[in-house]
C-alpha cells in the first residue's frame, strides 16, 4: 500500500522537482542524474525509454536562444520546433544553423510543427524542405483531407513521417485521433499522426486508449493538462489538472513509443518557464515508479 496519499504524492513531485528544475544547475543536475546508473528508470534513465521533451510553441513568446536555455535548464533533450524559431520562410542556411544551436545545446530536433497546409504543392514542398534542411524527420501537421495524394507522394520523395495532428471538437477536418487514423489507411505507412491527449479528452476519446489502438502510426504525442474536461477548457500544470497523466504515460510505455512525447504548455505564456519545470518534473516523478513498456 502506497506510504503516501495521491495528493501529498504529487504535491511532493511538483514542489520537489520542479523547484530542482529552476535552479541555475538544473541542466548539468538533469544529465548527472541521467548518467548515474542508481537513478530511476531502466539503465539509470529516468524516463524510462521515453523521449520526453518540449513542444517549443510552449516558449514561441521568447527568442531562440532564450528558448533553448529553458528547454535545457528543466533538463529535458528533445524538442518539436515551431515556427517562431525557425520560420518557414527561411533559408536552408538559416535551417541549419538553428538546428545546430539545439544540437550545440544537447537538445535534438525530433519533429516540428504544427504546420497547417493547404493544397498548394509549391507550398507543401516548402514544408518539406524545410524539415529535410533542419533535418528533422516528423512533421506535425494539419492538411486537407483533399491533399492527402499528393502528401503520399512526398513521404516517398522525401522519407520523412507526417503526423496529422487532432485539434479538439472545434477542428472540422481533424478533431480526434481517428479521424486522421480512419483517413491515412490506404496510404504510405510514413502518414500518421499526432495525438494532442487535451483535445482528444475533449472530443471524448480516451487519450491512452487513443495511443494504444494507433500506436502503429503514431509518430508524436503533445502531451498537456486541463483544469476540466469541457469544449473550452483552460490548459494547467500537468498534475494540477483532471487527465489521467499515469495512464497516459503508461499506455506509452506498454506500446514502446519511441518517438517524441513533447509537452505543450500553454498557460502564462508570458512566463511559462515555472509552469514547464513542474509540468517536466511531475512526469519524471510519476515515471519513477512505473514499469517499463
Amino acid at each position: 500500500m502506497d506510504p503516501l496519499p495521491a495528493l501529498s504524492r504529487r504535491n511532493f513531485v511538483r514542489l520537489g522537482v520542479s523547484a530542482a528544475a529552476l535552479s541555475p544547475l538544473a541542466g548539468l543536475g538533469a544529465q548527472a542524474h541521467a548518467a548515474d546508473p542508481g537513478s530511476s528508470g531502466r539503465g539509470g534513465d529516468p524516463w524510462r525509454g521515453l523521449k520526453v521533451g518540449i513542444a517549443s510553441y510552449s516558449l514561441s513568446k521568447l527568442p531562440l536562444d532564450a528558448a533553448i536555455e529553458a528547454i535545457r535548464r528543466v533538463g529535458v533533450n528533445y524538442v518539436s520546433i515551431k515556427d517562431a524559431h525557425l520560420p518557414l520562410k527561411s533559408s536552408a542556411a538559416q535551417r541549419k544553423e538553428v538546428a545546430r544551436k539545439f544540437l550545440d545545446a544537447g537538445i535534438t530536433p525530433l519533429s516540428c510543427g504544427n504546420i497547417t497546409m493547404s493544397d498548394d504543392e509549391s507550398e507543401i514542398r516548402n514544408v518539406f524542405e524545410y524539415a529535410r534542411d533542419a533535418g528533422i524527420p516528423t512533421i506535425v501537421c494539419k492538411p486537407t483531407r483533399e491533399s492527402l495524394p499528393l502528401l503520399d507522394k512526398m513521404v516517398k520523395e522525401f522519407s520523412i513521417r507526417l503526423a496529422i495532428h487532432n485539434h479538439g471538437p472545434e477542428d472540422k477536418v481533424w478533431p480526434s485521433p481517428y479521424d486522421p487514423w480512419e483517413a491515412v489507411q490506404s496510404f504510405d505507412e510514413r502518414i500518421g499522426l499526432c495525438i494532442d491527449v487535451g483535445h482528444t479528452a475533449r472530443c471524448g476519446v480516451d487519450p491512452a486508449e487513443a495511443i494504444r489502438k494507433c500506436a502503429a502510426r503514431l509518430y508524436d504525442v503533445h502531451l498537456k493538462d486541463l483544469s476540466a474536461i469541457e469544449v473550452k477548457s483552460r490548459p494547467c500544470e500537468v498534475g494540477r489538472g483532471v487527465l489521467d497523466i499515469r495512464g497516459i504515460l503508461q499506455a506509452l510505455l506498454d506500446v514502446k513509443f519511441a518517438r517524441l512525447v513533447g509537452l505543450e504548455y500553454e498557460k502564462d505564456m508570458n512566463d511559462p518557464l515555472p509552469g514547464i519545470a513542474e509540468s517536466i518534473g511531475y512526469e519524471r516523478g510519476v515515471l519513477s515508479g512505473m514499469k517499463q513498456g
